[in-house]
């Protein structure tokens, strides 16, 4: 608790920050427009890693979830790891659903 980090996680522990915990979190601490893009990007991942996907919409979301990050966040935030997300609904389409 002295430097507030989470240590030991599983990735079950991790998805299930970013799906469900975060929105909880940021509720009253972030501005209205950065707390509207964090929550449809909690909600994006919590749709992929559903066992039913609509992937046409999907895919149209993560490129506006991305460009709103890109209004709020500076540039600094951003690596190859955020790019991805763009691509994952194609991969979930070539490869299969991702709680399989």
């Amino acid at each position: 608790m002295k430097d507030l980090k989470l240590v030991g996680l599983k990735s079950h522990d991790c998805h299930d920050l970013m799906q469900q915990h975060v929105v909880m979190a940021i509720r009253d601490i972030l501005p209205n427009k950065v707390k509207h893009v964090i929550t449809r990007l909690c909600l994006f991942f919590n749709a992929i890693c559903s066992q039913v996907i609509e992937l046409d919409d999907l895919e149209n979301e993560a490129t506006i979830i991305l460009c709103q990050l890109e209004m709020y966040f500076p540039l600094s935030f951003f690596d190859i790891m955020v790019n991805l997300i763009v691509h994952m609904v194609r991969e979930i389409k070539l490869c299969g659903l991702t709680y399989l």
